[in-house]
């Protein structure tokens, strides 16, 4: 018997300065704060509990922000004390998350405000049926490196047809 398919709940991203990712999150991205940066710091309180089971002893403190998009899922924002960028921002070869993506049938002006605010375009804009269908892609950084890609077009309808036929 086949599983029945899951919802997908959040996603989170270490950041190296809360406020201005929630104002990038929310002001560009237009994702709603559900919660306003806090601060949890290593204690035996149940979230200081909490985050140990996860980071394991030594993780000092953090600031954390939870924001949602318009379809309910949740991003959970974090930063941690000594928090560094990695040297490659895109290691697609090293197993594990390597980008998110946003879905916006304006993906120009999207990008557009995305550059602005600080982030980068790291290829030109594509469509999977040219002659077809107007699906866009692109993959960009938010200001703090963080690479994801915007789809013009929900994932369902870009690749039920076969996109790379």
């Amino acid at each position: 018997m086949t599983p029945t398919p899951r919802t997908f709940s959040h996603i989170g991203l270490s950041v190296p300065d809360l406020d201005k990712a929630v104002d990038f999150y929310s002001n560009v991205l237009g994702f709603y704060v559900i919660m306003e940066p806090t601060e949890i710091i290593e204690d035996d309180s149940d979230i200081g509990q909490m985050c140990t089971d996860v980071f394991g002893e030594g993780w000092g403190r953090i600031r954390i922000a939870h924001m949602a998009t318009a379809d309910r899922v949740g991003i959970e924002l974090f930063e941690f004390e000594g928090n560094n960028a990695p040297a490659d921002n895109l290691n697609y070869r090293q197993h594990g998350t390597f980008h998110f993506a946003i879905q916006d049938p304006n993906l120009e002006d999207l990008l557009a405000k995305i550059v602005a605010a600080g982030g980068k375009q790291r290829m030109p804009v594509r469509e999977y049926f040219p002659n077809d269908k107007p699906y866009r892609m692109v993959y960009v950084e938010d200001p703090f490196g963080i690479v994801f890609e915007l789809y013009s077009h929900s994932y369902e309808l870009t690749y039920s047809a076969g996109a790379y036929s």
